[in-house]
């Protein structure tokens, strides 16, 4: 397969339309565009047509495009994606050093402390109980 040559594509999604060589790249791979999307090909999926096309080596899909337009062929064009804003990262937590985890389990032990004792807890539940009782006995 030399430089130009056209091909019809044979297998894969772009299987019955029209391509150009670009490019050999091995003994069994060509670079391919046209009608198809530019990319890598096995030999053994084209089937070369009889028609050439003067393009050079890596031509750029302008140049095969203006070639096809000559021979009034169709070619495949893709669209620019829409630009977007880019999200700004969520802000990254940082490691806590030695010093900064002994002040937080510091301040853990004190938040405990702070709670009720057990007796305080049972106090508050005999104080409850009473006032149900009262209210009992009132209606």
């Amino acid at each position: 397969m030399e430089i130009g040559r056209l091909c019809m594509k044979l297998a894969g999604r772009d299987a019955g339309k029209v391509c150009v060589v670009v490019d050999q790249l091995d003994k069994h791979f060509v670079l391919i565009d046209g009608n198809v999307r530019r990319r890598k090909c096995n030999m053994l999926h084209l089937e070369p047509l009889p028609d050439t096309i003067k393009i050079k080596k890596n031509a750029a899909h302008s140049e095969v495009a203006d070639e096809f337009k000559k021979l009034k062929l169709p070619v495949w064009h893709t669209k620019p994606k829409p630009k977007t804003e880019k999200l700004q990262p969520k802000r990254k937590i940082k490691k806590e050093t030695k010093s900064e985890k002994s002040i937080a389990e510091k301040s853990k032990k004190e938040t405990k402390s702070e709670k009720p004792k057990k007796e305080e807890k049972t106090e508050k539940k005999e104080e409850m109980k009473e006032a149900k009782v009262r209210k009992a006995k009132k209606e």
